[in-house]
């Protein structure tokens, strides 16, 4: 009885690590949104170009949607500023093709046009596989809701 019980429970810790575990394309789409996390707050021109579709359509929590050079613009501008704080929590990643659909929450200090402030949003990011790497396709920003 206790061999088939330690069996069960191998089976059970080994499916679940498998279940948890990153594929690479996971893994490559997260080195990409933390890479796109640094760069918003560097303002780095060339890493924002180089992660962004050219189709990118990117979507404020306020209802603005920006082109490819609108969204890098309004970093070398400082209209849209975050500070060191800019965090990702509770991002989930799924792959569906060659799309992979991104979630997770944004908080941070803010300095948008010399104004500080603070952002707390949700996110959905679609990034896709082209030519091999991971373009952030579209973006769209929504508050959050009231708890009830």
């Amino acid at each position: 009885m206790m061999k088939l019980i330690l069996s069960l429970f191998v089976c059970c810790l080994v499916s679940s690590t498998l279940l948890m575990a990153q594929t690479a394309d996971e893994k490559a789409v997260a080195a990409a949104v933390e890479k796109l996390r640094k760069a918003m707050i560097a303002a780095d021109k060339t890493t924002l170009e180089g992660l962004a579709a050219e189709e990118l359509s990117y979507g404020h929590s306020n209802g603005l949607v920006e082109n490819r050079s609108e969204f890098v613009n309004q970093f070398l501008t400082k209209k849209t500023v975050f500070l060191d704080n800019l965090t990702f929590s509770n991002q989930t990643i799924r792959i569906v093709g060659n799309d992979a659909i991104v979630r997770h929450r944004l908080t941070s200090d803010t300095n948008n046009s010399n104004v500080p402030g603070k952002v707390d949003i949700l996110i959905l990011m679609v990034w896709q596989k082209q030519n091999g790497e991971w373009k952030l396709l579209a973006r769209q920003a929504a508050k959050v809701p009231p708890k009830v």
